[in-house]
């Protein structure tokens, strides 16, 4: 990539005790690029987004965003870069004991970006952007079903107009129609917005919907990147494997008997 990618990451470490989980991983994602980071259950990919969010702190290794070193920055100065975030988590979040306009401004609120007034102006704002009502914004997350959820939780994910979107297996718990039309308005928002998505998922139907871009995560590190098209002619026996959903391949999953 010719510019400055939005977030550029380098030999990137970390293990839990004796599990390494991350071994020498590198990724780019360029500006108002979409990638998708697939892999199968417990190769790494949420850590990996924990740790350029700065929940985990990695081993070893460089994160940079926007060409800025954020591995061992001050708090202060990770607060800066951290509002440049919105993230989907997986399962949605919401704090059931709050309507839904005070789930997705939350942050606006927490952080004194906004008034209650302004946030519930701005919340109905973004629930229109993923097709929700202003009668949806005084009902709490129980009284809704689960695309609705999910739905109120990208609307939260954009409410403070981040620059870089986090989107964490967006389509859990999903049937394969709202699953595809979350997918429908990841690809929507986000050039909305502008933002640059970087998302996790086994998911291939989802990867395949939102991704520019499609990286493989296997024992610690990104073993395969390139366009989305051409997955299905990577010629790597393990993306192989993985997309088309086979038992028999070098992927061998832990299995008890």
């Amino acid at each position: 990539m010719s510019e400055t990618p939005k977030i550029r990451v380098r030999n990137l470490k970390k293990a839990f005790g004796r599990k390494v989980v991350l071994d020498g991983l590198d990724v780019d994602v360029g500006v108002s690029e979409s990638l998708v980071v697939i892999g199968g259950s417990g190769t790494g990919k949420s850590v990996l987004i924990k740790c350029i969010l700065g929940i985990l702190k990695p081993d070893e290794g460089s994160i940079q965003i926007d060409g800025e070193e954020v591995v061992g920055m001050p708090a202060r100065e990770r607060e800066r870069v951290n509002r440049k975030f919105g993230m989907l988590f997986q399962g949605g979040a919401l704090f059931d004991s709050l309507p839904v306009w005070e789930n997705v401004g939350f942050g606006l609120i927490a952080a004194k970006h906004a008034t209650r007034p302004k946030a519930k102006e701005i919340a109905i704002a973004k629930l229109a952007q993923v097709g929700l009502g202003p009668e949806v914004a005084d009902l709490f997350p129980s009284e809704l079903s689960g695309g609705m959820q999910k739905r109120v939780a990208l609307a939260r994910a954009i409410a403070a107009d981040p620059e870089i979107i986090f989107f964490d297996e967006p389509t859990t718990g999903l049937d394969p129609i709202m699953a595809d039309v979350i997918n429908d308005l990841i690809v929507k928002i986000t050039g909305e917005v502008g933002a640059t998505g970087l998302s996790i998922t086994h998911d291939m139907a989802s990867a395949r919907k939102i991704a520019d871009r499609i990286a493989m995560l296997y024992q610690g590190r990104i073993i395969w990147a390139g366009p989305t098209g051409e997955i299905d002619r990577s010629g790597n026996p393990y993306v192989e494997q993985f997309i088309h959903g086979r038992a028999e391949g070098p992927i061998k999953m832990a299995v008890q008997v």
